[in-house]
């Protein structure tokens, strides 16, 4: 039975690395694909806005990283247009209010680490003409604009790029997403921002040590300039022990987050990549399990499950309200207000 509340809801994601999936096949079959696989789930899932990172693998950088940027971005652009009655490609708020309006889903351009930029801060520029209105700075490790958090003991700020990657984006009203920075480049960040910044999947460090997790202070600092931390659902970011296991872990690390920054600077980034990498995985290579618990909880492995997320906290005793805002309306705002 669907979940009344839920489905009332404005339920917004802020990060499914799917676009690689749909990216993966033949440009013939990107709106097709995308139809058959992808939009039921997201509709399951009761999904009204959804971010689409564009995540280039380390088989294209560096030398490929911009052709396979443009190549993703045009995916994305494709997929829309071949299902122009079920989604929109978002620029701006009027086309976010738009597209809910018609009962579309919101589709909006990340970039994630922004490879295919690299030091070249002016190409910033050409992807908001594209259509990308989000965009972090680095990954996993290094970058021209910064470190990524398992960097964390260089204790390296901002490049001077990655200064001018911040100054360009807060002119061009791009969301700078923290997601995925090392430390001593989100205090860099917090020193310099005059506009919201955004955390698109990220999850608190006071419950789970991990580098990719957010200390209170750097939350407490997110939200003090009026954006928002969006959970992770990722479990290895959630806990270090298997003994508990399951959407009450998500729901912890959401507590903890309204604790710390309030009601209104919290959101959901899922990060379901169990699916993206099993779709990635030739058939000659070593698979991964159904229910990996490094990948995904059982029941929540994709779109489909966000559901129990919202029986969770509605378990938890949180008011509706609040519920309202903690699935999409924080970051619906967030987007309307500061993007193109």
């Amino acid at each position: 039975m669907p979940q009344p509340l839920h489905h009332r809801a404005v339920v917004a994601d802020a990060h499914n690395d799917l676009l690689m999936a749909v990216a993966a096949r033949p440009p013939r079959r990107w709106g097709s694909f995308f139809r058959e696989r992808w939009l039921p789930q997201l509709r399951e899932g009761g999904i009204d806005l959804q971010v689409l990172p564009v995540f280039i693998d380390d088989q294209y950088r560096p030398e490929g990283a911009l052709r396979q940027t443009l190549r993703m971005i045009e995916c994305a652009h494709v997929l829309a247009e071949a299902n122009a009655d079920q989604v929109a490609l978002c620029r701006d708020g009027d086309d976010i209010d738009a597209a809910l309006a018609d009962g579309r889903i919101a589709l909006v351009l990340a970039l994630e680490s922004a490879p295919g930029i690299d030091a070249s801060v002016e190409l910033l520029a050409t992807m908001a003409r594209l259509g990308v209105r989000i965009a972090s700075v680095a990954h996993w490790g290094r970058t021209p604009l910064a470190d990524g958090s398992r960097e964390d003991a260089t204790g390296s700020r901002l490049t001077a790029p990655g200064v001018a990657a911040l100054r360009e984006m807060e002119r061009l009203r791009m969301l700078f997403d923290i997601s995925h920075l090392g430390a001593a480049g989100v205090a860099h960040v917090l020193e310099l921002a005059t506009r919201p910044l955004l955390a698109t999947h990220s999850c608190a460090r006071a419950l789970r040590d991990h580098h990719r997790n957010l200390t209170d202070e750097q939350i407490r600092g997110v939200a003090g300039t009026g954006g928002v931390v969006c959970v992770n659902f990722v479990p290895d970011f959630l806990t270090d022990t298997q003994e508990k296991v399951g959407v009450e872990l998500i729901v912890d690390h959401i507590e903890h987050i309204v604790s710390v920054a309030g009601i209104d600077h919290v959101g959901l980034g899922s990060d379901f990549v169990q699916e993206i990498m099993a779709d990635l995985t030739p058939p000659c290579c070593e698979t991964l399990d159904d229910e990996d618990p490094l990948f995904t909880f059982p029941g929540l492995a994709g779109p489909a499950g966000l559901p129990l997320v919202t029986d969770a906290l509605l378990d938890r005793g949180l008011p509706e309200t609040d519920i309202l805002k903690i699935l999409g309306g924080n970051l619906r705002r967030l987007l309307s207000r500061s993007m193109g």
